[in-house]
Order: structure tokens, then C-alpha cells, then sequence
């Protein structure tokens, strides 16, 4: 889908755009493109972009589960025994076995290299000799590797959220957890510093949290009639949902005070937003392609005793976050990938600007920064705000980012808004 510029008279060229996930559609981000792009950027700019293969629109879809809801009810990310562990390896199977059985051949069609092809296929469609880029999150990780393949293509490249581009599928895994665990750090202490915070308790957040959850783990909390009953795993998936930004804590705290009334139906709310579910009751298949993705992206393939060992560690490291945000078994079931992702150099591209913001819990900003040193010529913004990608976080950002895309004014590396 194209939303072409709306000064055509001065109209510079195309940018391609890409939500992230792995698993977001694209061409509801050019339907909604005034959400995520200012005014002085889309009167100079085609605003272009596509369902990935496997997501939204795209056939075949990437399939593997019939609900969200009957996946998740009663699943416990926390086993206290060999049973308990058992059953929680055998769910990471089965859903692997159905996206397999499901998906089809089609699993080894949807890598990160297969969708940066897909971007220079758009780029010879359009006829332009060199398109611009804007990746979001997983967006800037795919901007990388275009970027890596297609040089000579490359107009200019924003990549907002990134990863670090050299670490391995357990690196990365812990690197996530890590990132959420502050975040979540960040938001309990500015919660009990904060006597009008709902889930003030006293000024003892965390403690309060730390117990929460324990109950959560020992028995799931009642939410709505026809719905599953929020898990330890359905209330920090909620809890993270609320990380990417911090407009959304004092909606968390209500929620987190709700449960400890025994009431789930809040954090039900945002687990629901977690998993982007429709007011119709369906799911997109998001986070069913984001795991897919994922893992056909990577080469190795964990055992189950190595996935345990790598949870072990996690856990350690991010005692909070980790049980309800992290699955290392998953890719271990897998078939081999055809096709991993190649190493990012971005050689030859030319300036590539890489935004990295000091309390993004998904891309933390040391991944921002080792995906700015990897590049050819990568320019690492850094931007100060709590919140998942930095783009729109305030005006130093974006007038750097719009000068950058309209007029090719490179950013010192190491600018600070």
C-alpha cells in the first residue's frame, strides 16, 4: 500500500516502513500513517508498505494455535516439579508441531533475508533507483539486513529500536529479559515514590508486586465470564505490555491494585492489548508469526537440556520479568532454517542513524548501540524517555530524524535528545 506524498511538486521519494514485531502488518501503518509519521514528512514522502510474508493479508498465513485464550489458561511458567516442567516443554512442542503442520512449507519462506528480498521487489516496482527506510524495532533489525544486501539502494536508513546484531538466540533472550526486568524496576520504584500511585502500597511497590505474583503463582485469579483466568504468566505478560511506554503505568497500577482485591479483569485488559486481540474476539496471528519469524531467523537449535540451562540463567539475571516473558525451548522444536538471517555490516550503504532510548524494555539501548558499532557508518542517537522505540519522544528526536530523511543531514554519532 502507498500513501503517496501529499506535495507532489516537492515530493523527495519513496520511504519504505516496517512496524516491527516480528509479526506487525504494514499496511495498516501506511492506512494509519498521520499516527506515525508528522506532517512534514508525509507531504515529501510516498509512505509504502506491506504485509511480510506469513502476517496480516498475506497468504499463507502463518498459523499455529486456534486461541490465545486456550493456549494460555492455567499455563505455568514457573514449574515447581518434573511434571509441572514436563507439561511446559510439551506445550512449546506442540505449538511448534502446529505451526509445522499448519504453515507448511511456507515456515521456511518468512525469514528476515526473504523480507529484506521483499523490500528491493518494492523498490523495482516502484522505480526508484534508491528508496528510503524507517524500521520500527524488529523494523530496524530487517532495515539492517536490506540495508547489508542492498547497498546501493540505500537512500537513507532510520532504524528506531534496534537489536544487537551479534548476539545468538540465547544472548538475545537474555538481552530482553534484562531490558523488561529494569523497566519493571524503574516503574515499581517511581511507583513507591509516588503516594497518588494505586498501587502505592505504602511505599513498599515492590514488595507488594514480588507477593502479587507468588499468589498469582500459586492459584490464577478469576476475570471475565467466558475467559481465562490471569496465571502468573497472563499478569506479567500484562505487566509488560505496560512497559512499552511509560503513558501506560498508571493504567498498570489500577490494574496491579484490582488483583490485589482479587479482581483480574484489568490485567486481563492489557494482556489482551499484549496479543492485540479485536473487540470481536479474534487475535491476529502476531505473536504466532513474531515466534516463527523468530526462530527460522536462527540457526542454532537448542536442546531441552540446553533451554533449561539458558532459562536457569535468565531467571537469575531478571528474577522478575523472566517467567512470564521468556520461552527458550521453543525454537529447539523447529525444523532447521534454510535460510538464517545473514550478518548485518551495512557495508557500503552509506550514514545509517540508529535510535536507541535509555528505558526501552523490548530493544534496550545497548542493543541500539552495538547495532550503530556494526554498521559501516552507523550514527547512534540516543533518546532519554521510558518507553519502547524513540521516535515522537520528544522534538530534538524527531528534528533530527526529519532532517536526516528530507535533507541528508547526517547526525554526529553520540547525539543525545
Amino acid at each position: 500500500m502507498r500513501h503517496a506524498a501529499i506535495d507532489q511538486r516537492r515530493r523527495v521519494g519513496a520511504i519504505v516502513v516496517n512496524p516491527g514485531g516480528p509479526g506487525l502488518n504494514g499496511v495498516d501503518m501506511v492506512r494509519t500513517a498521520q499516527l506515525y509519521l508528522p506532517d512534514e514528512i508525509l507531504r515529501r514522502f510516498d509512505i509504502v508498505s506491506w504485509d511480510p510474508r506469513g502476517v496480516g493479508e498475506t497468504k499463507p498465513n502463518i498459523d499455529c494455535i486456534d486461541s490465545y485464550d486456550a493456549a494460555f489458561d492455567g499455563l505455568d511458567t514457573t514449574p515447581d516439579d518434573a511434571t509441572e516442567r514436563r507439561r511446559l516443554v510439551d506445550e512449546g512442542q506442540e505449538f511448534a508441531r502446529g505451526c509445522e503442520e499448519r504453515t507448511g512449507a511456507a515456515l521456511q519462506d518468512v525469514s528476515t533475508n526473504q523480507a529484506a528480498r521483499d523490500i528491493d521487489a518494492i523498490r523495482r516496482a516502484l522505480g526508484e533507483d534508491e528508496i528510503s527506510y524507517f524500521g520500527f524495532s524488529y523494523g530496524a533489525e530487517l532495515g539492517a539486513v536490506w540495508a547489508t544486501m542492498y547497498p546501493d539502494t540505500v537512500r537513507a536508513a532510520v532504524l528506531d529500536g534496534a537489536v544487537d546484531p551479534t548476539a545468538d538466540g540465547a544472548a538475545r533472550r537474555m538481552q530482553r529479559a534484562v531490558g523488561f526486568e529494569r523497566a519493571i524496576e524503574t516503574y515499581l520504584t517511581a511507583c513507591s515514590e509516588d503516594a497518588s500511585c494505586a498501587f502505592h502500597n505504602g511505599g513498599n511497590a515492590k514488595g507488594a508486586f514480588d507477593t502479587l505474583m507468588g499468589q498469582l503463582d500459586d492459584g490464577a485469579l478469576a476475570s471475565q465470564p467466558g475467559r481465562p483466568a490471569v496465571t502468573r504468566e497472563i499478569a506479567l505478560e500484562a505487566v509488560a505490555e505496560a512497559m512499552y511506554s511509560d503513558g501506560l503505568w498508571e493504567q498498570l497500577s489500577g490494574a496491579l491494585a484490582s488483583a490485589q482485591a482479587g479482581d483480574g479483569s484489568g490485567l486481563l485488559q492489557l494482556w489482551d492489548a499484549y496479543y492485540l486481540r479485536q473487540p470481536d474476539g479474534t487475535w491476529p496471528n502476531t505473536r504466532e508469526a513474531g515466534a516463527v519469524i523468530t526462530c527460522m531467523d536462527q540457526a542454532e537449535r537448542p536442546t531441552v537440556a540446553e533451554a533449561d540451562t539458558q532459562m536457569a540463567a535468565i531467571e537469575q539475571a531478571a528474577p522478575r520479568a523472566a517467567p512470564g516473558l521468556v520461552d527458550t525451548h521453543l525454537c529447539g522444536f523447529f525444523p532447521p532454517s534454510e535460510d538464517p538471517r545473514i550478518p548485518i555490516t551495512g557495508k557500503g550503504a552509506g550514514p545509517i542513524v540508529v535510535i536507541g532510548t535509555t528505558g526501552d524494555p523490548a530493544t534496550p539501548l545497548a542493543g541500539s548501540s552495538k547495532m550503530a558499532d556494526t554498521l559501516e557508518d552507523g550514527r547512534l542517537v540516543t533518546v532519554n524517555a521510558n518507553r519502547h522505540t524513540g521516535y515522537g519522544a520528544n522534538a530534538c528526536v524527531d528534528e533530527v530524524v526529519n532532517r536526516y530523511l528530507i535533507d541528508l543531514e547526517v547526525p554526529a554519532d553520540g547525539t543525545t535528545c
